[in-house]
């Protein structure tokens, strides 16, 4: 699980890092990954938030899915630059992928954000 200090929660928040002049995304059929960087927050630790739509499936499906996600990004987390804000949104065949399927789509995209925020992976 993911520790209350590491997730997003305000709207402004997601916006920034999904619409932020600073932020990138890289995209899969699964997931897309959203990151931003703010100078003010270098000292803090990454925060990340999930954007999971009906078009995914009913709320069973999303929640699972939610579940999922929060699951495998915990394992990762340590690899984000401090100040890292990341959304990682799913789309809509994300709901019908196994966890494994999710992992797979998620290591790639959650590499190329680092880079291109430079950080290293």
């Amino acid at each position: 699980m993911l520790p209350a200090r590491s997730r997003l929660r305000e709207r402004a928040d997601f916006a920034a890092a999904v619409r932020g002049p600073r932020s990138t995304r890289a995209g899969s059929r699964l997931l897309v990954v959203h990151a931003t960087t703010a100078d003010a927050r270098t000292d803090t630790p990454p925060r990340v938030g999930f954007v999971v739509s009906r078009t995914v499936g009913g709320a069973v499906v999303r929640n699972r899915t939610k579940r999922r996600l929060r699951a495998i990004v915990a394992a990762r987390l340590h690899r984000l630059p401090p100040g890292t804000d990341v959304v990682v949104r799913a789309n809509p065949p994300a709901g019908t992928a196994s966890s494994v399927d999710l992992a797979e789509a998620l290591d790639p995209l959650w590499d190329r954000v680092i880079r291109r925020l430079g950080g290293s992976v």
